[in-house]
């Protein structure tokens, strides 16, 4: 739970809010002011940030409760079990023999995009952690 609140990533989240909530506050109320003084376009101004200042409020929020390991791991489970229902493209169903297939009637340069293609669904699903 402290790790969850005083951590470096979670201090750098709180010093962001603490930045970003009084600004969205401070632009509304400048909005406001020139909205009443005739400038029509400063109304919808006006809406829109206090709706910024809550979405970074429920973004700080987010960020804090989310783990980005567990993150990492559920995504990468769920492009492998998505990636069975895609048929023969699929990084799963991708046979090594097609990498070197050539058609008479195929241009070259096709023939090498589409291996290029076939080799990166070979290689699994492209993560941030591995390219």
């Amino acid at each position: 739970m402290r790790q969850r609140w005083l951590s470096r990533r979670a201090l750098l989240l709180h010093v962001s809010l603490a930045v970003w909530f009084p600004g969205c506050l401070v632009a509304f109320w400048w909005q406001v002011h020139r909205a009443f003084s005739g400038n029509g376009l400063s109304y919808l101004y006006s809406v829109e940030w206090p709706v910024f200042a809550l979405m970074g409020v429920w973004a700080w929020w987010q960020l804090l409760h989310t783990d980005p390991e567990t993150v990492g791991r559920q995504a990468q489970e769920r492009m492998a079990g998505a990636g069975a229902g895609f048929g023969a493209s699929s990084p799963q169903n991708v046979q090594p023999a097609a990498l070197g297939r050539r058609h008479e009637d195929e241009d070259p340069d096709l023939a090498a995009y589409n291996d290029r293609l076939a080799r990166l669904a070979a290689d699994g699903p492209k993560t941030w952690r591995r390219r």
